[in-house]
C-alpha cells in the first residue's frame, strides 16, 4: 500500500512515538535531550541505560543535578521545556500529579520488558527502587527488628533517625503493629513510641550519607539508613526485615516537546532491559525494576539488593502519606518542639 506525504505527516507523532527505527528520531532532528536526576552514584548508574540509546539513536543525554521539588515546578510555570525527564521520589510524584506538573507516559511507545507493576505508573517510570532499614555497627549488639530498635534498655546506644517522620511506620511495628495492618497509620499510638526513643536519638539526619558515616566514627550504634549507603561497607550490618521498599520515577514535566518526549519513550525502553540494570546495580548497590533482575545479580552480593529482599519489606503507601501530608507535618513538627 503507497503512503501520500499527507498521510505520513499525519502519523508522524504516532511513528516517532514508537520510534520503530533510529532513523526516525534523526528525521525529527532530535540531538539531544535534558534530564534532571538526583546526582551522585545515582545519577551515576543512569549511564548504563543512556549508552546503549546513545549507541543506537545517537542522541546525546545530558544529566544535570540536583532535582528539588521546586525546580520542577519552576520549569513548568516558566513554560521552560528543555527538560524532558525529571526524577522525583513517589511522594514526589503524587504531588506533581496533584499540582498538574507532569503529563502522562505513552507506555505503548515505551513498550518496556516485564516491570514490577508499582514501576509501570501511569505518570512515571519506576527506574530504581531503594530501601530504608535498620543498620548498626558490627560491634553492637544485633538486634532483630525495630522493636530491637526502638528498646534501648536491652539495646543500649545511640540512634539516628531521618529528620522526617517517614520513622513512625517503623514505631508501629515495634509496638506490636502487624506490617499489614500499618495504615492507615495510628499517628498517636506511633509519636508515643517515638517518645520513648526520642531522647536516644542523637542525630536526625537529613541527608543520605550521614547514617554511615554517624556509624563508623561510633557516634552512633544503631541507625535508620538508606540501603545503598551501608550495602558493602565494612563495619556495618543491615537488614532488610521490616524495610520499607520504595522507588525513584522518572517523569515527563508539563509541556515538554514531542519529539523530545518521544525520544524519552525510547529510552526508557532501556531502563526496562534487566541486562542494563545488572549494568547499573554495579554502581550502586540499587536495582531496577525487571523481576528477571534478582537472579541475574552477583551472589555473593545478594544482600545489598533491594528488590532480592522484596518479601521481607514493605511497600512505601505513596497514596496514604500524600493525603495525609499536611496533618503528619503538623504532628511532625510538634514532636520536633519536645526533641
Amino acid at each position: 500500500m503507497r503512503i501520500t506525504r499527507r498521510e505520513l505527516l499525519a502519523t508522524g507523532g504516532a511513528l516517532t512515538a514508537g520510534l520503530a527505527a533510529p532513523g526516525i528520531l534523526r528525521a525529527q532532528q532530535v540531538k539531544e535531550i535534558r534530564i534532571i536526576e538526583a546526582g551522585g552514584k545515582s545519577g551515576e548508574s543512569m549511564e548504563p541505560y543512556i549508552k546503549p540509546f546513545t549507541d543506537a539513536t545517537g542522541i546525546k543525554v545530558v544529566r544535570e543535578s540536583p532535582n528539588p521539588f521546586g525546580k520542577l515546578r519552576s520549569l513548568v510555570q516558566s513554560g521552560q521545556n528543555d527538560i524532558v525527564l525529571f526524577e522525583l521520589g513517589s511522594t514526589g510524584k503524587e504531588q506533581a500529579k496533584a499540582l498538574d506538573l507532569i503529563e502522562p507516559l505513552d507506555w505503548a511507545a515505551i513498550q518496556p520488558d516485564a516491570m514490577f507493576p508499582e514501576a509501570k505508573d501511569p505518570m512515571g517510570f519506576g527506574w530504581q527502587y531503594y530501601s530504608t532499614l535498620l543498620a548498626w555497627r558490627s560491634d553492637a549488639k544485633t538486634p532483630k527488628n525495630w522493636a530491637d530498635f526502638f528498646n534501648t534498655k536491652d539495646f543500649p546506644g545511640k540512634r539516628t533517625m531521618q529528620d522526617r517522620p517517614y520513622g513512625l511506620p517503623y514505631a508501629l511495628l515495634a509496638d506490636g503493629v502487624p506490617a499489614d495492618k500499618l495504615y492507615p497509620l495510628d499517628l498517636d499510638r506511633a509519636f508515643k513510641v517515638m517518645d520513648r526513643v526520642k531522647k536516644d536519638v542523637s542525630v536526625w539526619w537529613s541527608a543520605g550519607a550521614q547514617p554511615p558515616q554517624l556509624l563508623k566514627d561510633n557516634e552512633v550504634q544503631y541507625a535508620v539508613s538508606y540501603s545503598g549507603r551501608v550495602a558493602g561497607q565494612p563495619g556495618i550490618s543491615y537488614t532488610y526485615e521490616q524495610a520499607i521498599l520504595d522507588l525513584a520515577y522518572l517523569v515527563v514535566p508539563k509541556g515538554a516537546r514531542p519529539a523530545d518526549k518521544a525520544a524519552a519513550m525510547r529510552l526508557l525502553r532501556d531502563y526496562s532491559k534487566a541486562a542494563n540494570q545488572l549494568e547499573a546495580a554495579k554502581v550502586i548497590s540499587y536495582t531496577g525494576p525487571s523481576p528477571d533482575l534478582p537472579a541475574m545479580l552477583p551472589k555473593d552480593k545478594m544482600a545489598e539488593f533491594p528488590t532480592v529482599h522484596r518479601e521481607k519489606q514493605i511497600i512505601h503507601n505513596v497514596k496514604w502519606w500524600f493525603d495525609n501530608a499536611d496533618l503528619v507535618e503538623k504532628r511532625w513538627q510538634q514532636f520536633k518542639l519536645s526533641l
